[in-house]
């Protein structure tokens, strides 16, 4: 089994290989990708050091497996040529996902979706996709008609811009700005770009990605994103409309048997999700379970997750995991870990 990893040397990509050797993915050869100025460049996987080379020598390769987080122009111009190749493409970048002919997966939600034939598949946002995993149980059992969602999203999702541009401000050092304003100390009610109903591009993503993730483009959703102080772990407050009644217990039995949920949910004892709890883990974390006692049927509920692995990398791999236990690459099933 050939793996690459293309943008090997950014943050996504850097955990994208932490996640493989920590789910001890079944990786024969590892190819690590990157732009040409990283061509050269040492990285460590598994214990051995190894090089990164050029798109086009890694297409050459053949790898049976390409995580892309590269952005989007990259991807654009070479996710075709690797699939072409004969390559499965499982890419973190916007460039695919809206696609109606390319398959937008979270693993815990709509893998089975997946064939032979998907060799371009796109990893949703990081915030869409901590919160459809919420959701699609609940869908499932009460039928969601409208979403409203505002996000507290980390400076990691800028990638090292955002962090560096925090700490530096944190250290009182001038450096590179990622965001238009001070982020330390301060919350920015803007990311990504403002389009022309002045929702921002991340705002609409999450509206769009979901109805396509879910199967449902009924779901009325509208959301506002939003960049806080925080290093790593992205947070949601989410108001969720059912057409059916439920019961608070329910919907916290359902949240615990659901995969890739944990549920911290006891405000007696200030237990509740949180950013630094989330880092470094796989799962999505969900508290503060309340009904909304404004309306009828109405929930509210807070998400937190690691925006690095379950909002891009391990997602990403995960969908490789069903990918291989399915047999859909590689041609004998696997096992399967998430």
């Amino acid at each position: 089994m050939k793996i690459a990893v293309v943008g090997a040397t950014g943050l996504v990509g850097r955990t994208m290989l932490k996640v493989l050797e920590e789910r001890d993915f079944p990786v024969d050869t590892i190819i690590l990708v990157a732009s040409e100025k990283s061509v050269g460049m040492e990285l460590v996987f598994k214990g051995k050091t190894c090089n990164v080379i050029s798109m086009a020598d890694a297409v050459k390769a053949k790898p049976d497996i390409a995580l892309f987080s590269a952005g989007g122009s990259v991807s654009l111009e070479w996710a075709p040529k690797f699939a072409e190749a004969g390559t499965t493409v499982i890419d973190n970048s916007s460039a695919w996902r809206m696609d109606k002919n390319k398959k937008l997966i979270v693993p815990e939600v709509n893998a089975n979706m997946l064939t032979p034939a998907d060799k371009i598949i796109a990893n949703p946002n990081c915030s869409t996709i901590q919160m459809v995993v919420v959701l699609k149980p609940l869908h499932e059992k009460y039928k969601i008609k409208r979403i409203v969602v505002s996000t507290y999203q980390s400076v990691s999702g800028t990638g090292h811009k955002g962090v560096s541009q925090m700490m530096d401000e944190r250290t009182g050092k001038t450096g590179v700005k990622a965001y238009p304003h001070d982020i330390d100390m301060n919350v920015i009610p803007h990311i990504d770009v403002f389009l022309e109903n002045d929702y921002t591009k991340e705002e609409m993503k999450i509206v769009n990605e979901t109805k396509k993730i879910m199967g449902d483009e009924n779901i009325r959703i509208t959301a506002t994103t939003v960049r806080v102080p925080v290093k790593g772990g992205h947070s949601e407050a989410v108001n969720i409309e059912f057409e059916k009644d439920f019961k608070i217990g329910d919907v916290k039995n359902i949240l615990r048997q659901s995969q890739g949920i944990i549920v911290v949910d006891e405000p007696s004892k200030n237990s509740y999700p949180m950013p630094k709890d989330a880092e470094g883990k796989d799962e999505v974390f969900v508290g503060r379970i309340r009904r909304d006692e404004s309306q009828p049927n109405t929930l509210n509920i807070w998400i937190v997750a690691d925006n690095l692995r379950k909002g891009a990398a391990t997602n990403a791999v995960q969908i490789a995991e069903y990918l291989v236990e399915k047999a859909l690459v590689g041609g004998k099933p696997g096992k399967i870990t998430y």
